[in-house]
């Protein structure tokens, strides 16, 4: 059994407009404390700088099942790695989830499901991650990272990166 964290928030905007958001993977570095972007191959958009303060975004390119991308990560100001993931699925407003690899083998698999709320006018989106590391990844990822324990770790900058995403899609989204 592999692990598994999960945690969820509500936004209230409907699910297609948070599912966008997060299918943009190269602006996921705006909300996450340790994801700093994304680069989608075939597309040469790049996500956003370390800091968060780029642009971002996949360049409008729509990820499907398959879509391969680089994910860019940073732990404090030193510790940098990037890992291989493939999108494993992608159905609008209900479902993105994509596998994680480095070095050719398994991280984790990362999951984002997006139920209508309040007759759709708002969403519970679920972010979850599921280890999928082998003994040599364990010890490898707590190397290159610095965290120990990756569950824990990853609980708590899930509900950083949840509580911002929300707070950025409910303040664009706000009716007039």
């Amino acid at each position: 059994m592999h692990p598994r964290v999960s945690e969820s928030t509500e936004v209230a905007v409907p699910p297609r407009v948070v599912y966008d958001a997060v299918a943009d993977v190269g602006a996921m570095g705006r909300w996450s404390p340790e994801c700093t972007g994304a680069d989608v191959e075939g597309t040469g958009a790049g996500g956003t700088d370390v800091e968060g303060t780029g642009a971002g975004g996949t360049g409008g390119a729509e990820v499907r099942v398959g879509t391969r991308f680089a994910g860019r990560n940073a732990s404090g100001r030193v510790r940098r790695w990037s890992t291989d993931c493939t999108v494993t699925a992608a159905v609008p407003g209900e479902r993105f989830a994509f596998l994680v690899r480095a070095a050719g083998l398994r991280v984790a698999v990362w999951e984002y499901r997006f139920e209508p709320a309040d007759s759709g006018r708002a969403t519970v989106v679920t972010e979850t991650w599921t280890d999928q590391r082998g003994r040599l990844m364990h010890v490898v990822g707590r190397l290159v990272t610095g965290v120990r324990d990756r569950a824990a770790h990853n609980r708590a900058t899930m509900k950083v990166t949840l509580r911002r995403l929300k707070e950025e899609l409910e303040r664009e989204h706000r009716p007039s």
